[in-house]
């Protein structure tokens, strides 16, 4: 389960607005401001943060779990071009 801040660091991340990643989940921007400004995991229904969750990592996010230093994001890293 992602939080709502990993949501808000991918977000800054990948330099997106909330429109942007309205556009690639397929959900709608209140829903996403919704989701993104409650704290900790993030709400809604299943299926919603599922698409959410895909959307970011198709766009390069890594979701890091809970470890003992609390979750994160980071970016996949980019593949060389030959």
């Amino acid at each position: 389960m992602i939080t709502s801040k990993q949501v808000k660091a991918a977000l800054a991340m990948l330099g997106w607005k909330v429109s942007d990643l309205a556009d690639a989940a397929g959900v709608s921007e209140p829903t996403i401001w919704r989701l993104e400004t409650a704290e900790g995991p993030l709400g809604g229904r299943p299926e919603t943060a599922a698409k959410i969750c895909t959307a970011l990592e198709r766009a390069g996010v890594i979701f890091i779990e809970e470890n003992g230093e609390g979750p994160g994001v980071r970016l996949r890293k980019a593949k060389r071009k030959r």
